[in-house]
């Protein structure tokens, strides 16, 4: 905080930061790195009324103590967002916005107000009032480092207050009262903190193969698409099998036994930058699948990278006929459902969707959404991926989201053409679409696609549903299990 606020009055004093957590432990929030806090974000709830629009920073925020703290309250009030210097590239600070946004709908709070500094101000003062530099900087003819901030991330102007911060030198003592407005708020429901979200917004990226001459240019792909996935609030971008197949391309006169191994050495530098695009973009990113080779196997997987740092694998299971002649790949021995903060996943890569062993297993560890990333030639192959993962959807009752690369890819053999039409498939049941697809993409275009989830209907149709293909099962009769016993 020091280095963040050199020009103010430098970081909380030790008993403050007590004081802030054993009042309202919920409401500090922070991002460390190995233990670390890198970030940081300060609240506290109100009841507004009894404050109004002309109060002052010290006075809400109790001197920084949070004394003004109310459970009661119906407004959760910003006291303080920071981000060390040496993180600021990461988008932490939407990051904290996001998680007050949400705290804010589980405490079924009205919204968020917060007085935001004009630290930009100090380079116009001379030259229009407070009141016109806050117009240019809402028309975007004026940047500044703190409001275009808030404004990017739905906060609306009420209005400038004086004297908000008297030592302020560089916002002259004002602020802008800013307010962001909970439309879920119920003013009959009861609070909650650490619930689970009902609805889930995913993306699917469809894919072009292209020319990629070095790691730079397929990043600069990659971004562009979670950039503008995560523009959208996503919660979860999926990428295509081999998406990283144009970089096969230099070893293409070696064959593609040997292609396919000199790709495998670029895959540990792409999750980590696509892990780092999770944590930027605050969006749990799904990597479709690379090749791994540790010198003697050659496996196709995908990785889960959570925005929240952390990061998981699924190996694809089935390896197809073609991809055993041209690369030698071996599968691998487990599926798993992975944890996110949106729910319980799965991940099957192409052909293993195909096996309705694997999603079942899936599902009984709790699965709600399958992602499936696939790399197909020709039509009829896409058909046998899409027609499973619709059966995937209503055997399971859960959501299936399947995604691939389109165009022609010179140079590589075995990658030369691609087919894909991006989709969400949902179960069979009143409470879905009628043809059971929640979005599908035009084919054979790059494009992406986003999609809203409701669990909650998956809930209701596994207890309630017309047919309940998972309660009805004959366990009497029959079971599915791994060989070794693991179910």
């Amino acid at each position: 905080m020091e280095r963040v606020y050199q020009g103010l009055d430098g970081a909380w004093e030790r008993e403050q930061f007590e004081s802030q957590v054993t009042r309202f432990p919920e409401g500090q929030i922070c991002i460390e790195d190995n233990g670390k806090v890198v970030a940081a974000a300060i609240s506290l709830i109100v009841k507004y009324s009894r404050w109004g629009q002309s109060h002052r920073y010290w006075d809400i925020v109790g001197n920084g103590y949070l004394t003004t703290h109310d459970p009661k309250g119906d407004v959760l009030y910003g006291v303080d967002v920071f981000v060390h210097p040496d993180y600021r590239d990461l988008r932490l600070g939407r990051r904290l916005y996001d998680a007050r946004k949400e705290l804010c709908e589980n405490l079924n709070l009205r919204g968020i107000v917060v007085g935001g500094r004009i630290p930009g101000y100090r380079h116009h003062a001379d030259e229009m009032t407070p009141q016109q530099y806050v117009a240019k900087v809402r028309a975007r003819e004026l940047v500044d480092p703190i409001l275009t901030f808030q404004l990017a991330n739905d906060f609306q102007v009420r209005r400038i207050v004086r004297n908000y911060l008297p030592d302020d030198r560089d916002s002259a003592g004002h602020a802008v009262l800013l307010e962001w407005v909970n439309i879920y708020y119920d003013e009959g429901a009861q609070k909650m903190i650490g619930g689970r979200p009902s609805d889930v917004r995913v993306g699917a990226v469809q894919w072009q193969m292209r020319r990629t001459d070095s790691l730079e240019d397929l990043y600069n792909q990659i971004e562009y698409f979670v950039d503008a996935v995560s523009g959208y609030q996503a919660d979860v971008v999926l990428f295509p099998e081999f998406f990283n197949g144009p970089m096969m391309a230099p070893w293409n006169d070696q064959g593609p036994a040997e292609a396919v191994r000199q790709l495998a050495g670029y895959t540990e530098a792409i999750r980590d930058k696509m892990q780092q695009f999770a944590v930027s973009y605050n969006i749990n990113i799904i990597a479709g699948s690379m090749p791994e080779y540790d010198g003697e196997r050659l496996r196709n997987v995908c990785y889960l990278l959570r925005r929240d740092g952390t990061w998981d694998r699924q190996y694809k299971v089935h390896v197809t006929p073609d991809e055993v002649s041209y690369w030698g790949l071996k599968g691998g021995d487990k599926v798993k459902v992975f944890d996110t903060d949106c729910g319980r996943i799965g991940i099957l890569i192409c052909y293993d969707v195909e096996f309705p062993e694997l999603p079942r297993l899936l599902a009984d560890g709790g699965m709600n959404i399958l992602f499936v990333p696939y790399w197909v030639d020709t039509k009829n192959a896409y058909l046998r991926v899409r027609r499973c993962a619709q059966a995937r959807a209503i055997e399971n009752e859960c959501y299936v989201v399947i995604t691939g690369s389109v165009g022609n890819l010179p140079r590589v053999e075995n990658m030369d053409m691609q087919y894909s039409q991006a989709a969400v498939f949902t179960p069979s049941d009143f409470a879905f679409p009628h043809d059971a697809i929640a979005h599908e993409a035009t084919p054979n275009t790059e494009t992406m696609l986003i999609a809203d989830l409701d669990l909650d209907n998956l809930r209701e149709i596994r207890s309630h549903g017309s047919v309940r293909n998972l309660a009805d099962r004959r366990h009497d009769l029959y079971e599915l299990r791994w060989k070794d016993g693991e179910k």
